[in-house]
């Protein structure tokens, strides 16, 4: 008698990509890696992805050798805010920090990033990806996001505002809009936009950066503030970055070597913060 202990794939089954979701340090009796499930579900039936959640533990994994295994990126929304010493800024009374989390979502979005891995980012993952890219961060927003005492979890997203779309960017052409209506939850956004970020949107209101895209390295980095995974079934907007994550992780080719040459080469720059950059005449990559 032959016992199969697992289902072997067709000979001409195409693997899916697999798509590292990064997760959070929380507390819940005792430290857990968390990740809300609304970011998973669309990666699996909107982006036709594996997902691969990604523990925010520094001294877990090797971010490059976890960087040449993923076919792609997502840093995703969180409670906490990335910490104002890693753009130079100001620390808030009020910061709840995840200091891990900085750490490995720079590090690893770097090396992502450094061999032509499409990299995307939901709220803070936006925070983090403009702070790689040499931005930096204000609290200043008290119009962008809702609070008060006995506030149910869901209305906090009932907080919308509009943007407006950069008529010639990768959002309007993904959603063939000018204009979106989105919910707007986060006590952090951009102040300085990074190196070589491009604009996909601003609020409406206030003019505040609400998204970016670049693709220094081949691969397309594309960001947002708002949170398209809530609702998504309602928002055509959010199936539409999905459905841009999908497309990004078909087009990456996998386990892409480190590409060579003094262009893109890391290296470390002796200022005294450890900081790590690629050298690229249009992108800077700093690692606090």
């Amino acid at each position: 008698m032959t016992v199969s202990f697992f289902h072997r794939p067709a000979p001409d089954a195409v693997p899916k990509p697999v798509i590292g979701v990064l997760c959070c340090n929380e507390f819940a009796e005792r430290p857990v890696q968390a990740v809300a499930s609304r970011f998973i579900e669309p990666l699996r039936r909107l982006s036709g992805a594996t997902v691969l959640l990604v523990p925010a533990l520094s001294d877990a994994l090797d971010a490059q050798a976890l960087g040449e295994r993923l076919d792609g990126l997502l840093l995703t929304g969180s409670r906490s805010n990335v910490a104002a010493s890693r753009y130079g800024g100001r620390t808030s009374d009020q910061d709840r920090l995840d200091v891990q989390r900085d750490e490995v979502a720079l590090t690893l979005g770097a090396h992502m990033i450094e061999r032509g891995k499409p990299v995307f980012g939901i709220c803070r993952g936006l925070q983090e990806l403009n702070v790689l890219f040499g931005g930096t961060l204000t609290h200043d927003l008290a119009a962008h996001h809702r609070r008060g005492p006995g506030l149910a979890f869901d209305a906090l997203f009932d907080h919308e505002h509009d943007v407006t779309l950069a008529e010639d960017g990768i959002l309007a052409a993904a959603t063939g809009a000018t204009r979106l209506r989105v919910n707007s939850v986060h006590e952090q956004g951009i102040d300085r936009l990074g190196t070589g970020l491009a604009i996909e949107a601003i609020a409406t209101d206030d003019g505040l950066v609400e998204a970016f895209s670049a693709s220094p390295c081949g691969a397309p980095v594309v960001a947002v503030q708002w949170h398209p995974e809530w609702n998504v079934d309602a928002s055509a907007a959010g199936r539409a970055f999905f459905s841009l994550i999908g497309d990004a992780l078909g087009a990456a080719p996998r386990a892409l070597a480190a590409p060579q040459g003094d262009s893109l080469r890391i290296e470390k720059i002796p200022t005294g913060i450890g900081s790590l950059w690629i050298k690229d005449p249009r992108f800077r990559f700093a690692l606090r």
